[in-house]
């Protein structure tokens, strides 16, 4: 029965159900599926009929996937992740200088990032790259989902508890109190947490920043919570224009000032924060198949972080 059902479901029909999916109902689908919608519903009713089991709730205002029609989605975008990486691996098993690798990155590791994509790219001109910064947890979701093929991030201590994701560590890194390089705390040596703490802090949003349960820890060492920030702030590209235009401080990893070069305007503190030091590498999806493309990125990862150490 199993060997019937799998002869007789196509590629083609798994496509219209993520269409329909997608779409919310069936004439919004057929328009994109560039078929009609008698047709989109025909072939809809006859998977349902082939599994036995019903894909969608009918209602008035469209479709929505019931659980086996989620269940069998969820393995749709798994199939057809791998058909792509297997016709990726296909035209760089025939022509090595081309082919397309979806990169994450957290925005502190964009640096690093740019120096393994221009690394490749100067022998390898026509591979493509497709770039997402994000946060660590939102990067993990990514690979999830298969938007991306890996990522360049920060790891925690319990990364092992995640058995569908695989990671490996290039360095390690610290976080850093960092400050514009004109503000006047850049000249003092003898700094603490505790005398910082009036001062004017920038921090991410304290539910959403994967750096966050790494600042709380370095204050809980000293015995104190972390300040009240003066701007909350999730954007990186913002909270480096703050720190060089006024004297806020952040805390940041402390790789993202020394990579490539030494950061124009930025500078870290005279003190250390040694209980956040955590690896930063390469991560991917345990069970997902490792492209050439994907190898090449980690091999290159690899000498890059070397220079770095």
């Amino acid at each position: 029965m199993d060997d019937l059902r799998l002869r007789r479901l196509k590629l083609r029909d798994l496509h219209i159900l993520d269409a329909v999916a997608e779409a919310g109902s069936m004439a919004k689908a057929a328009p994109r599926l560039g078929m009609s919608q008698p047709a989109v519903s025909r072939v809809v009713a006859d998977m349902e009929h082939l599994l036995g089991v019903p894909l969608f709730d009918r209602t008035s205002t469209g479709v929505e996937l019931t659980r086996f029609g989620r269940a069998l989605r969820r393995r749709t975008n798994i199939v057809t992740d791998e058909l792509k990486q297997g016709l990726g691996e296909l035209a760089f098993l025939a022509d090595p200088t081309q082919g397309e690798i979806r990169i994450g990155t957290t925005e502190p590791m964009t640096a690093l990032t740019a120096t393994i994509i221009q690394n490749i790219s100067e022998v390898y001109p026509k591979i493509r790259f497709v770039i997402r910064a994000d946060d660590t947890l939102a990067l993990h979701e990514r690979l999830r989902q298969r938007e991306i093929d890996i990522a360049v991030t920060r790891m925690a201590a319990d990364f092992d508890r995640y058995e569908d994701l695989t990671g490996e560590a290039l360095f390690e890194d610290e976080l850093a109190v960092i400050a514009g390089k004109h503000n006047p705390l850049v000249r003092c040596r003898r700094l603490t947490l505790r005398s910082l703490i009036n001062e004017r802090w920038l921090l991410g949003q304290p539910a959403a920043s994967f750096l966050r349960p790494f600042i709380e820890e370095a204050f809980r060492t000293e015995g104190l919570d972390v300040p009240e920030a003066t701007v909350t702030c999730g954007s990186y590209a913002m909270q480096i224009n703050l720190l060089a235009a006024g004297r806020f401080l952040a805390i940041l990893p402390r790789a993202a000032l020394r990579y490539p070069t030494p950061h124009p305007t930025l500078v870290p503190l005279r003190l250390r924060l040694p209980t956040t030091r955590r690896p930063v590498g390469l991560v991917r999806l345990t069970h997902r198949h490792v492209s050439p493309t994907v190898s090449l990125f980690t091999r290159v990862a690899r000498e890059a972080a070397a220079k770095m150490r």
